[in-house]
């Protein structure tokens, strides 16, 4: 029976009467007992949901495990393997004749008294030569056969072969490597390629020192990988040529090598000066290290590419030779193009030496076969051992049917006499030819390959990276750094570096490139935080601060007990470039005034350069293009690092010469860049799509009758080429002949403002040969500047290492544009500072201004004044 409401509340209010335990028990209870009731209830849910659930769990698992088998079985159906598994390709290299030294020299160990010999003359480079042929047998011998069981057991070796290594190859050497003071050394490296087994070892050391030298006190010492080859004294006559031959174990040369000549020179038998300019010791550039080796075969392995095709300790430029397709078009430029810059980044900044065939037969002698397309487009596949069958001009699986399109093919093999190792890519179309050169472009895809074949059926779409993320060079983002946020050579940020020595340690030289659109300003500095160890001379130690070279500030060290340090100094904006070096030089003469006599004092002398040294810049974003200085570092084609803002465009039915030059370039874009992907593009003339047009950077190669970009030399007051050998400028027409030059010219792209046209390009072949060595020597790629250069031989057939063998002329037509990417407030600061002789007539001008203001104002209040 419901009661009223106001005897319900009657009896809420009597309850309100009973005493307060007594209340609070009875509530208390209730509250616990309905609460229980609650958990009671959940648990039963969530016990009876957990059975349901692993009831399931099994046949849901079973149903994804039969999905995934599924998905591989029809994987396996569609990509049968070959069966059984093909033996990994061996390429055997092909010997050469071993040869003796190339100077006659006295035998070692060196006798005191060294034979003279010639003076010196300049000479190349020497490349693994044929040697002369040795008393017996006088013919050479024939490859080894398989031996009859009548035949000795013992295999027969393979041919010796010898390599001359001179000191000329080294761009510290140039004219004579000179060894001044009282105690000077140098050092030069070179390594051991992978698949030379060394026998034996000399090293030729050609020399002539000042005649001053006290031979009972002066001696020179060489030494290999810290072991010591021998010394002699610097005895010679004067004008005489000191000529010595070391001997050197075999097991002694190791991948990487480093030979360190010593020189102790004294004019005194008591004191020497050790600023005395008759201190010197010249090791002249024919001096050489000769090995004698054996080449190893090396089996194939995409695990360990790039090797063979590129080796990173091969002491000559790394050769690649391209085969031809039947008909070029996009994408099989695209995969070359994309191919040779993955491959230049991978050999530790050396050119390559690049070559185009038709045929099998033409390829030279030590040099890697890259072979891109499809069947239909390489016939000489055929002609090669391949894991996959090919029928039909199809690639067949393992169970003979042709795999589908759009699934990449990569596979290593041999020419027939298994002398060249041959990398193929290619498919049954070419998309999936493109999609295979992609993997080995991207590092992430290209760990994941070994074996002889791999079959590529997806490959990561790798994001590019910002335009102004540049590895190895400053951040762009943030004005104050530390030294430990830039990185090194090899990817690791810098840490605490420490010299030792005395009086000059090694300076410690730190790369500070800057991003070549950066424009610095007045008003950066330097904070350099270091330290040094005790009994330091204050009078005469300091430390000293260069910017490429250029001295920006210094002081003395102030502590003899040694200590920690701070010194900041201005950086000027002049001496910022994308080249430029930061080097400290410490200068740490100990407590003592020996020294002057040429004894060292042995004693530890140590300084070092920490990692929380501190930079605060001062810069913006502006850029002036076009300008061929800016290509020295890549840009602007090389913004973003994967060069996925350029594309290259060749005319219809290009040449060898024309794509010989596309691979170059790209070689040399690639160099430049450092990325985890190449995503650039070519394209032929009738086939260059307009948004590519618009908004990349396009780089035309052609020659002049028939260059893919006309817009790049349309302009009349430039520099342009015409028909008959003609050439124009401004007012000016000359025809020449004939003209065998090469024409590289930059200009604004006329679809897009922050863009350029960038033209290749020559009245003949012999231009674009030119063009290439330009891109391929790099002390002619620094040459660039202005908006056009000529190239030209000077010779018929230049040296490999001279380079004054050409000629470059540059040329600056027009004024740039300049691209300003910064902000309101830094535009006006940079404004200020360009135009700084604004600022005082500005001054004037603002305050005759409030003046006259003023004065209004104070005109009208005293007349209203009077008016009241």
């Amino acid at each position: 029976m419901k009661l009223p409401n106001q005897q319900l509340r009657r009896r809420s209010w009597r309850r309100s009467s009973i005493p307060t335990s007594s209340r609070r028990s009875g509530k208390t209870s209730g509250f616990w007992s309905g609460r229980r009731s609650g958990w009671l209830a959940w648990g039963a849910g969530l016990g009876c949901l957990t059975l349901l659930l692993c009831l399931q769990m099994p046949q849901v698992m079973a149903q994804s495990n039969e999905a995934v088998q599924k998905q591989e079985d029809e994987v396996i159906r569609e990509y049968s393997l070959p069966s059984p598994a093909p033996q990994a390709p061996v390429v055997r290299p092909r010997p050469r004749p071993a040869e003796p030294p190339a100077r006659s020299a006295p035998a070692s160990p060196p006798s005191r008294q060294a034979s003279p010999a010639p003076s010196p003359r300049p000479s190349a480079p020497a490349r693994p030569q044929p040697a002369l042929a040795t008393p017996a047998p006088a013919a050479p011998t024939p490859e080894p056969e398989e031996p009859t069981p009548a035949a000795s057991s013992t295999p027969a070796q393979p041919a010796s072969s010898q390599y001359v290594l001179q000191f000329n190859r080294s761009p510290v050497v140039g004219n004579a490597l000179q060894l001044g003071g009282v105690l000077s050394q140098a050092r030069l490296g070179f390594t051991r390629p992978r698949n030379w087994q060394v026998n034996s070892a000399k090293v030729l050391i050609r020399f002539r020192h000042s005649p001053a030298l006290v031979a009972s006190r002066s001696n020179l010492t060489v030494r290999l990988n810290n072991s010591h080859l021998g010394s002699l004294p610097l005895n010679r006559k004067p004008d005489e040529i000191g000529n010595v031959l070391f001997d050197v174990p075999a097991n002694l040369i190791q991948d990487y090598n480093t030979l360190i000549i010593r020189a102790q020179q004294h004019t005194s038998e008591e004191c020497t000066d050790p600023t005395d300019p008759t201190l010197w010791t010249e090791i002249l550039p024919d001096s050489q290290v000769v090995m004698n080796y054996q080449p190893q075969d090396v089996a194939l392995d995409f695990a360990n590419f790039p090797y063979p095709f590129l080796d990173d300790l091969g002491l000559e430029a790394d050769q690649l030779t391209y085969l031809r397709p039947k008909s070029v078009d996009n994408l099989w430029l695209t995969a070359a193009g994309r191919f040779q810059a993955a491959a230049s980044r991978l050999t530790n900044f050396r050119a390559i030496e690049t070559r185009l065939v038709n045929g099998l037969d033409d390829i030279g002698a030590e040099s890697g076969v890259v072979v891109l397309g499809t069947p239909a487009e390489q016939p000489a596949l055929a002609q090669l051992a391949l894991p996959f069958a090919i029928k039909d001009n199809k690639v067949l699986d393992g169970s003979g049917q042709a795999l589908p399109n759009g699934v990449g093919v990569l596979m290593l093999t041999t020419t027939a006499d298994g002398s060249h190792p041959v990398l193929v890519a290619t498919g049954n179309d070419s998309p999936a030819v493109l999609k295979a050169v992609q993997m080995l472009a991207q590092p992430v895809d290209r760990q994941l390959a070994t074996g002889q074949a791999v079959l590529v059926n997806e490959v990561a779409d790798v994001p590019s990276p910002a335009p102004r993320d540049w590895p190895g060079y400053l951040p762009a983002e943030g004005n104050r750094l530390q030294l430990s946020d830039l990185l090194t050579a090899d990817g690791k940020p810098y840490q605490d570096i420490t010299v030792n020595g005395l009086p000059a340690p090694p300076p410690i030289s730190i790369p500070l490139h800057t991003l070549p659109d950066d424009q610095f300003l007045k008003g950066s500095n330097f904070t350099l935080r270091y330290s040094y160890g005790p009994n330091i001379d204050t009078r005469r130690s300091s430390v000293t601060v260069r910017i490429n070279g250029q001295g920006v500030g210094g002081e003395r060290l102030s502590s003899a007990k040694g200590g920690s340090d701070s010194i900041t100094v201005e950086v000027p904006p002049a001496v910022m470039s994308p080249t430029s070096t930061l080097e400290v030089q410490f200068f740490t003469y100990p407590q003592t005034a020996v020294i002057a006599c040429g004894e060292v004092p042995d004693q530890p002398m140590w300084a070092t350069v920490h990692g929380d040294s501190s930079f605060n810049l001062q810069r913006t974003n502006i850029v002036q293009l076009p300008d061929l200085r800016h290509l020295q570092v890549g840009f602007p084609l090389a913004a973003p690092q994967d060069l996925s803002q350029m594309a290259f465009v060749l005319p219809d039915n290009p040449s060898d010469a024309e794509v010989l030059t596309l691979l170059q370039v790209s070689g040399r874009l690639g160099r430049l860049s450092q990325a985890d992907s190449v995503k650039l593009g070519v394209y032929l003339a009738g086939g260059l799509p307009n948004n590519v047009r618009e908004q990349q950077n396009l780089v035309g190669i052609g020659l002049r009758n028939r260059f893919p970009i006309p817009e790049v030399f349309q302009q009349p007051d430039r520099f342009s080429l015409g028909e008959r050998f003609l050439r124009r400028q401004n007012q000016s027409l000359v025809q020449t002949l004939p003209d065998n030059a090469g024409v590289i010219q930059a200009v604004a792209s006329p679809w897009s403002r922050d863009r350029i046209l960038l033209g290749l390009t020559g009245q003949s072949e012999q231009g674009l040969a030119d063009i290439r060595q330009l891109f391929r020597r790099d002390e002619l790629f620094s040459k660039l500047e202005g908006d056009t250069v000529l190239v030209k031989r000077t010779t018929a057939n230049p040296a490999e290492f001279s380079d004054s063998d050409f000629a470059v002329t540059t040329l600056t037509q027009n004024q740039p544009r300049e691209i300003n990417r910064s902000g309101p407030v830094t535009r006006t600061v940079s404004f200020m500072q360009a135009n700084w002789f604004l600022l005082p007539t500005g001054l004037v001008l603002l305050a005759l201004i409030a003046y006259g203001v003023s004065q209004l104002y104070l005109n009208r209040i005293s007349k209203s004044g009077e008016l009241q």
